[in-house]
């Protein structure tokens, strides 16, 4: 696959804990890792190769947000995935080695969309409706008499919005709330 004169395959691996040793022992200048392997996987492996100087090139079929992301932040110089022409996949590779940012366009195109659209799972309509009544300052017992449900249910709501939304209290789903254009036409 990677026959060519600008590069030497000097290790392989199966596993994200043979990666890790192949990579400790060889210091390769860039390293191809999937994500999914037996036993401790490439995720960890990037992980834990974090400050060794080697680049490492996620070379992978998956491109799910629960995968790139996590990979990309835990220290991948770039994704591409295993669909990458072979010409292409050579000019990433020497761009990694040369420590430019290197990602295939599917997975280019996902990660502008969450700039442009930060990622939060979306908030059902009933925790918009229980959210909407408390950013009117409504207790749990008027929001639950509102929607005919019980205080139990609204509590549970209000627990899955502050998990989605990343915050701890009612004030801040709120404000977080308002800042995200989510309470329009609801609450004041």
């Amino acid at each position: 696959m990677l026959a060519s004169p600008s590069f030497e395959v000097v290790g392989e691996a199966a596993s994200g804990d043979e990666a890790v040793a192949v990579v400790e022992a060889l210091s390769p200048d860039v390293v191809l890792m999937d994500l999914r392997m037996p036993g401790s996987d490439g995720l960890s492996a990037i992980e834990r190769l974090r400050d060794h100087p080697a680049r490492i090139l996620v070379l992978t079929t998956y491109d799910t947000d629960r995968d790139v992301l996590p990979a990309i932040k835990a220290g991948a110089t770039g994704y591409l995935l295993k669909d990458t022409p072979r010409d292409e996949l050579h000019r990433a590779i020497v761009a990694a080695s040369s420590g430019e940012a290197v990602l295939s366009p599917a997975v280019a195109t996902r990660l502008l969309g969450q700039v442009r659209e930060p990622v939060s799972e979306a908030l059902s309509a009933r925790e918009l409706d229980v959210l909407g009544l408390v950013a009117r300052g409504s207790t749990n017992r008027a929001v639950a008499a509102a929607l005919f449900i019980s205080e139990a249910t609204v509590k549970t709501h209000l627990l899955h919005v502050y998990a989605k939304l990343g915050v701890s209290d009612r004030a801040a789903a709120v404000a977080v709330a308002y800042e995200r254009g989510l309470l329009r036409g609801r609450g004041r």
